[in-house]
């Protein structure tokens, strides 16, 4: 029966109890009440044993408090101490009722009390809510490991068509420039609606880089480094990247982790053009009052990449369809862009944007989306 175990689901499989006791009537008396509820009894006699003991299959811990060698609050201190069991149950029970023991008992990492004489109801109830909530836990840490290993995965798969790429690509830049731009459209593909944007984005970054004066050099830098600011979202689940309406306060954060993924996949690169992929990428949501995202940077904090790509972006979500909304007209969208000047956006480089206007539009004209093929 054992060794099925793992193939069941942590609800369903039997909760493992590990009940600490010097007297072995106290263990037999728990141990018939906790079976009867339907779980799985560990006994040790001395805190010792139950350090000797304790893995990660156990779900619960009920410590005596008065054993010899190493008492209740000294056994539960040493499970604290290991990070593994930082958040696992403990329930002291103790004959012990004055408010200072159940001070230092709540000091020592308990998490709740069964006073002597034991009484099965009791046992149930406190049991009942402890087991629930690690399984909460539980499930969380289990979402968060699954998030987590098919973020590796599709980061080691991008990593691998980059590593290829660069063997590959020894023949010109242009064929350099013109396979990370396909690279880019990878987190872009999902969105039929959206594959013309991270070639607008590349010329408008470019365009208002050169506005402001950059060099020849770096605004061709802008022009190729830009359309990779989205590529993080190849590790956001399609659930959410494609939701057709308003994230959740639990989806949102996880939409904004595209910001640090798309940072630490072009990051690992020594290329110039990959490193400035790198920056805008992690810096685009940034906004100039410190309210964006990932970093909550400000002002000239913010590096100045990420804030002309954050006015080229925001412009083109605007005035283009996505999954969860139809496209704003450009008198509203400039509207919008307007009341975010000094706030979301570097007020020199939107000021900048309304004088080159024109330009802008003929970009966005020059490459309009077009849905894919089927």
């Amino acid at each position: 029966m054992r060794e099925q175990l793992p193939a069941m689901s942590a609800s369903m499989r039997q909760k493992r109890v590990l009940v600490v006791d010097d007297d072995r009537l106290n263990r037999k008396l728990l141990h018939g009440m906790l079976a009867n509820l339907g779980h799985d009894v560990v006994q040790a006699e001395s805190g010792q044993e139950a350090l000797d003991l304790l893995n990660e299959s156990i779900d619960l811990v009920m410590l005596d408090v008065m054993m010899p060698r190493m008492d209740g609050l000294a056994c539960c201190r040493a499970i604290r101490a290991d990070k593994r069991f930082a958040e696992l149950p403990v329930i002291i029970v103790t004959t012990l009722s004055s408010r200072e023991d159940r001070l230092k008992a709540v000091e020592a990492g308990a998490n709740d009390f069964i006073a002597k004489p034991i009484d099965l109801m009791e046992v149930r109830v406190r049991t009942a809510s402890l087991l629930k909530m690690k399984e909460s836990r539980d499930a969380v840490r289990r979402y968060q490991d699954d998030l987590e290993e098919m973020v590796r995965v599709r980061t080691q798969a991008l990593e691998l068509a980059l590593d290829n790429l660069r063997e590959q690509r020894k023949s010109t830049v242009t064929a350099y420039q013109d396979a990370i731009h396909c690279l880019c459209s990878a987190a872009e593909f999902k969105d039929e609606e959206t594959a013309q944007h991270i070639i607008r984005i590349g010329k408008m970054c470019s365009l208002l880089g050169s506005r402001l004066g950059l060099s020849r050099d770096e605004a061709e830098l802008l022009l190729h480094a830009a359309p990779m600011h989205d590529v993080g979202k190849i590790g956001v689940p399609d659930a959410i990247l494609l939701k057709p309406g308003k994230l959740t306060a639990e989806e949102w954060p996880i939409m904004q982790r595209h910001a640090s993924i798309g940072a630490r996949i072009l990051g690992q690169s020594a290329s110039e053009l990959l490193q400035a992929g790198a920056i805008i990428a992690l810096s685009h949501h940034e906004k100039w009052d410190g309210s964006g995202y990932p970093g909550g940077l400000s002002g000239t904090g913010i590096p100045l990449y990420g804030r002309i790509c954050a006015v080229a972006d925001v412009f083109d979500a605007l005035t283009s369809r996505r999954p969860y909304k139809e496209p704003f007209s450009v008198d509203s969208s400039l509207d919008i862009m307007r009341k975010g000047r000094a706030s979301h956006f570097d007020p020199e480089i939107l000021d900048l944007f309304f004088a080159n206007l024109d330009d802008i539009l003929a970009i966005k004209d020059a490459f309009r989306d077009e849905p894919l093929p089927a």
